[in-house]
């Protein structure tokens, strides 16, 4: 006589699918959130070294600006 699993434990069987299911949904809900965090992070610090490089720039502007005005200014005198 041929095994046939009982309806118990084919419903445990489909039990089990569903929470393996779940449980793979849930795992690339994380990673999607822990991509997307990343993603954010990187972007963020771009930004401040984006800004910490024009902060630089307009100092370097500025200070020629002011060499330009002295040098005007002295020879003029």
């Amino acid at each position: 006589m041929a095994f046939t699993p009982s309806k118990d434990h084919k419903r445990r069987e489909r039990e089990q699918k569903k929470m393996d299911k779940r449980l793979a949904r849930e795992e690339a809900k994380s990673e999607k959130l822990a991509a997307d965090r990343a993603a954010e992070d990187a972007a963020e610090e771009e930004a401040i070294k984006q800004v910490a490089i024009d902060a630089k720039a307009k100092e370097e502007a500025d200070f020629e600006a002011e060499l330009e005005a002295e040098a005007r200014g002295e020879g003029a005198s």
